[in-house]
């Protein structure tokens, strides 16, 4: 009978044990899931503040290109007037050289 008493105590031992391994287990998953979460969190706030970042100098390069953009159809636009003028000049310069010329020719026809 003592050998089944003894028997009887080892089984409890053990199934109190085991009630705190599982006790433990259930502790540090409860931890693990605490952890990985706050990871998770501390993971979503760096990448929503480096997308912030990201999205901030996207739109200044996009700034600074349109303002780019924006002197340099200026410029073009400068450009295009003075060739306009430019092409006047020489077409009226042209046209005077024409004259010039016939009177030329007709002077020296007349002598």
């Amino acid at each position: 009978m003592e050998q089944n008493t003894i028997v009887k105590e080892i089984l409890k031992a053990l199934d109190l044990h085991a009630a705190q391994l599982r006790t433990q287990m259930v502790e540090m998953n409860e931890q693990f899931e605490t952890k990985m979460q706050e990871m998770n969190e501390r993971f979503e706030i760096k990448m929503q503040e480096m997308n912030n970042r990201l999205e901030a100098r996207i739109d200044r390069l996009e700034n600074e290109m349109n303002e780019r953009f924006n002197r340099l159809e200026t410029k073009i636009d400068s450009l295009r007037t003075e060739l306009t003028e430019t092409q006047e000049t020489v077409d009226f310069l042209s046209s005077k050289t024409i004259q010039h010329e016939r009177k030329i020719r007709e002077l020296y026809r007349q002598q």
